[in-house]
């Protein structure tokens, strides 16, 4: 019988979210859904939302819960991972220290001085967790959540053995904003999309067989209310020609032209309707509205007559292991260690592009080189989360500061020296998180 292990499971609305999913498939409906979470109360919680999903739908399957994780992951064919390493009280100091030098960041989870140390934290974790895979289910596939999703899935890979990949949002969500904005129905387009996590590109995006580029550059620049749904990544792509991957308030800091002063925050970063009010303060204040109110928001769900559709949605999760189990071919956008991929990016390194899979596994599509003004980009992120990554493999902090030191916004506002003064600010918040280092000092 199927199998499929979710660590972190007390992450309610991905979980919720991913079983019902899953059980819309005839060949996943029996599964024994294994959950499981260090947090004994969210974790009841996330047991009980999962049985009345599988009570709702009347599905032959057995939902099982445990703290223990090698009992969830004994036997497993899937495993789903959307953890987080450490709670809003270390975290906040990534956006806030950084804050305090003059690098304001807007979401702080991928990249920067604050997507480096939840990176540091996280990789750890991650790599216990495919430790176990190897002992417990060594033929299963692992589908991560978790950011910074290109340094995690690039150290998994680095060091395990086990098959993964990096899911995330962004592409199907940007094309489908995309096709919105020109009129287009979403079964009517087709891209070829590709680069790293939160900043791949769509090298091609059709409409019906035509290039559909002159259409969306048409809409972005005469819709006003367009271009102010997403003013950062317009100004990207009218000045780069191609579209981007993932939100205005996420690429606004990975790079240098919109966050370096006050000015430019306030022109880009502050008016347009994609972005959240408040910037990082705001953030901070849902992540503790999160912590605070889980259960009474939780204990709502649980008072309506239908909580949720069980209707599929649009992850790609749950039709990946359906194609893994036997099920339709499935094609995706995946994070892959680059294997000639991406030529022009270095090899091994975590790359986003297209990606099939059935009963074999994970099958990447040779993509060829990106766009030289693609590229340019990409490769400082990839050589900026090698450095992260190896950084977290040997604690070495002065990996850690020298990686920080190349990061576009943080460069663009600090020296050399003043990033140094920050990074250690940085290491010795995060002292107790960091369990490969035995130094806290660049």
């Amino acid at each position: 019988m199927l199998k499929i292990a979710f660590i972190g499971a007390g992450s309610l609305g991905f979980t919720r979210g991913l079983v019902r999913d899953i059980l819309t498939f005839p060949l996943l409906k029996d599964a024994t859904l294994s959950l499981m979470d260090i947090d004994a109360e969210r974790l009841e919680f996330a047991q009980k939302a999962v049985q009345r999903i599988v009570d709702l739908g009347a599905y032959p399957a057995t939902v099982e819960a445990t703290m223990d994780r090698a009992e969830a992951l004994r036997g497993a064919d899937a495993v789903l991972c959307t953890i987080l390493a450490g709670g809003v009280d270390v975290w906040q100091h990534d956006i806030l220290i950084p804050k305090k030098y003059g690098v304001d960041t807007n979401i702080g989870d991928t990249r920067g001085p604050s997507g480096v140390f939840r990176a540091l934290r996280t990789i750890p974790v991650m790599l216990s967790i495919v430790k176990d895979m190897e002992r417990y289910c060594p033929d299963a596939i692992l589908l991560n959540y978790t950011n910074p999703m290109a340094m995690l899935c690039r150290a998994m890979q680095r060091e395990s053995t086990i098959r993964l990949t990096g899911l995330c949002h962004s592409v199907q969500g940007t094309a489908h904003m995309l096709a919105r904005w020109i009129g287009a129905r979403r079964d009517e387009i087709t891209y070829t999309c590709a680069g790293i996590n939160h900043q791949a590109w769509y090298l091609k995006y059709e409409w019906n067989g035509q290039d559909a580029y002159p259409l969306i550059r048409k809409a972005v620049e005469t819709n006003e209310e367009i271009y102010n749904e997403e003013q950062v990544r317009n100004e990207m792509f009218l000045h780069l020609d191609y579209y981007v991957t993932e939100s205005s308030g996420h690429n606004s800091e990975y790079n240098w032209w919109f966050r370096k002063r006050p000015d430019l925050i306030e022109k880009y970063c502050i008016h347009g309707t994609g972005w959240n009010p408040g910037a990082y303060a705001y953030i901070l204040r849902e992540y503790e509205r999160k912590r605070d109110t889980w259960k009474e928001e939780a204990e709502k769900w649980f008072a309506q007559d239908t909580p949720i559709s069980l209707a599929r949605g649009h992850e790609y999760a749950a039709s990946i292991i359906n194609a893994w189990k036997g099920g339709e071919i499935f094609s995706f956008n995946g994070n892959v260690a680059n294997t000639g991929i991406i030529p022009n990016l270095p090899e091994g390194a975590c790359v986003e592009v297209p990606v099939y899979v059935d009963r074999g596994g994970f099958h990447a599509v040779h993509v060829g080189s990106l766009p030289p003004q693609c590229v340019a980009l990409n490769h400082i992120s990839v050589m900026i989360e090698e450095m992260a990554v190896e950084a977290a493999l040997t604690g070495n902090p002065r990996l850690v500061f020298q990686a920080i030191a190349y990061d576009p916004l943080t460069a663009a506002v600090l020296s050399l020296a003043e990033i140094k003064e920050m990074v250690n600010e940085m290491l010795a918040q995060n002292r107790d998180y960091l369990p490969t280092f035995k130094h806290f000092a660049a």
